[in-house]
């Protein structure tokens, strides 16, 4: 046998090792030699040479990808072997001979780039990884004032207040200025984006898709639950929404689209915290509904 089909017989033979691996088939001792053998460098003539002894292209792409390789993929290259027959295929197999595995989310990477499934995040609260804030639902009103609105007839305000169950959130941090990181929907890569529910829906088919449609709050602590004020009403009228005096202001910085670094504007005292997100698709911080809103907790040990 000469060097040249000794050649072009052992690239056969390792692109049929391949496959059968990649298959599960069990390997006799002469391919187990082989494939302990070093692999050969595989270029462009080792292409052409495969597919002219008959090799089909799945042969032909895991001898690519299981094999050192020297291509030369310029335009004229491409067009060289386009002409002779190489399929897109395999072409596309020599532009990126290791297969990528899609990315997959993640729940505490501390690498903002990397895909979380959506939501809030605060940064450092276990070690210097991302703790996911998972929300709680508020879903029950209490109204105070009642008698002094009706003595006043209505001069004096009653107030509205949305009931979040527990009497302290499972996140605990001693940082007075945690970070956050919101990850929206459009934070998720296209080709991982599935059909069902968000976390980030406001009840009526809209969804949320920046902080500023959120109110960062300290919760009044009762005996098991905690209360925000989201509504107030007097002779003057009805205000629905977490109160501007009861708003904590923070700074957002756009990471990358869908994603925001989020910090308070000054140190947060001991307490119960949360964010909160009105559900009827009213916008909490200023106007409608909060009454039925979703609520990312958490406390501050100091």
């Amino acid at each position: 046998m000469t060097k040249h089909h000794s050649s072009i017989a052992h690239a056969v033979a390792a692109a049929c090792i391949a496959v059968a691996a990649s298959s599960g088939a069990p390997l006799s001792a002469q391919e187990a030699v082989a494939v302990a053998a070093p692999s050969e460098l595989v270029t462009n003539e080792t292409v052409l040479r495969l597919l002219a002894a008959g090799l089909p292209d799945e042969a032909v792409i895991a001898k690519i990808r299981t094999s050192r390789n020297a291509f030369d993929l310029s335009t004229d290259k491409l067009i060289e072997l386009k002409s002779k027959g190489v399929s897109g295929g395999v072409m596309a197999a020599m532009l990126a001979p290791v297969a990528t595995a899609a990315p997959e989310f993640s729940v505490d990477s501390a690498d903002a780039a990397v895909p979380h499934y959506p939501g809030v995040y605060m940064f450092g609260a276990k070690d210097n990884r991302m703790t996911r804030m998972m929300a709680t639902s508020s879903n029950q009103a209490k109204t105070g004032g009642m008698i002094g609105y009706a003595f006043t007839m209505g001069i004096a305000s009653l107030t509205v207040k949305a009931t979040i169950p527990g009497a302290s959130a499972k996140i605990q941090t001693a940082n007075v200025l945690p970070v956050f990181y919101l990850f929206f929907d459009e934070s998720v890569p296209r080709a991982m984006q599935g059909s069902g529910s968000s976390i980030w829906t406001t009840g009526n088919g809209s969804l949320t898709t920046s902080p500023e449609e959120l109110s960062l709050v300290r919760f009044t602590e009762k005996p098991g639950a905690r209360e925000a004020r989201v509504g107030s009403a007097n002779i003057g009228g009805i205000k629905q929404g977490v109160m501007d005096k009861d708003r904590i202001g923070f700074v957002s910085e756009l990471i990358r689209p869908g994603v925001f670094k989020v910090t308070p504007t000054s140190g947060l005292q001991p307490g119960e915290y949360g964010f909160i997100q009105a559900l009827t698709g009213g916008n909490v911080s200023g106007g409608g509904g909060a009454m039925t809103a979703r609520v990312f907790d958490f406390g501050i040990t100091g």
